[in-house]
């Protein structure tokens, strides 16, 4: 269980199906909750393994990541934010967890067990709903990620991983081009040389490892412009 004024317990407070539940299963939330930590590079959810839960990123930054693969193009799948749930799909379906979850820098996780993730889906409307539109949401970044992994061009995927579909809280971004880089499956270097020019037609600025988006609807011009190519 987490004391009252730990980040796990501010997180689950701030969701906005938590209030309305019944003393009784918030309780039971709060006190199952449970943390994991890992160092940047860790796998600290390997494919292959049981699903425990619903997973949120309470501070740091993970990849989604498919296992085996051999290039960066090949493994790079989505990245989550602190602040952010995933897993959802796979804590609805009885198989083996599908890819790695890797820490990009030093993450702490939280982790809601299965059987109260089942006992919120049978019981709270409002946590159906959430859970709808975060599953939407998912399925539109990873129908652009497949789109832009086959078809775009490196200037069009370091734009689409700097976009609201993927970072909706900021648009101060506290990410390293190699960070950028594994998760669009390009090098550093093609992502500095792509960081440079956005930054010379003055949509982003760079500073100490930082990306600030400074124009979204330059931004925006600039996906719609790459996408042709």
């Amino acid at each position: 269980m987490f004391g009252t004024t730990s980040p796990a317990e501010r997180f689950i407070a701030c969701q906005p199906w938590f209030a309305g539940l019944p003393p009784e299963l918030r309780e039971q939330v709060r006190d199952s909750l449970y943390a994991t930590e890992g160092a940047k590079g860790d796998v600290m959810l390997p494919a292959g393994t049981a699903v425990e839960g619903w997973h949120a990123v309470l501070s740091g930054l993970v990849m989604l990541r498919s296992p085996g693969a051999t290039t960066q193009r090949a493994s790079a799948f989505i990245g989550i934010p602190d602040g952010e749930w995933f897993g959802e799909g796979s804590a609805m379906k009885p198989e083996p967890r599908r890819y790695d979850v890797v820490a990009l820098r030093p993450t702490q996780l939280m982790c809601l067990p299965l059987h109260l993730f089942a006992t919120l889906r049978e019981t709270s409307l409002a946590f159906n709903q959430f859970l709808v539109q975060h599953l939407n949401l998912r399925l539109g970044q990873a129908m652009t990620i497949i789109e832009a992994g086959r078809m775009r061009s490196p200037e069009h995927r370091v734009a689409l991983y700097l976009s609201r579909l993927f970072w909706r809280s900021t648009r101060r971004l506290n990410l390293t081009q190699e960070e950028l880089g594994q998760l669009a499956g390009l090098s550093r270097q093609t992502v500095n040389r792509v960081l440079r020019a956005l930054e010379a037609d003055g949509i982003v600025s760079l500073d100490f490892g930082r990306v600030a988006i400074v124009d979204d609807e330059a931004l925006a011009a600039h996906l719609a412009a790459t996408a042709s190519h």
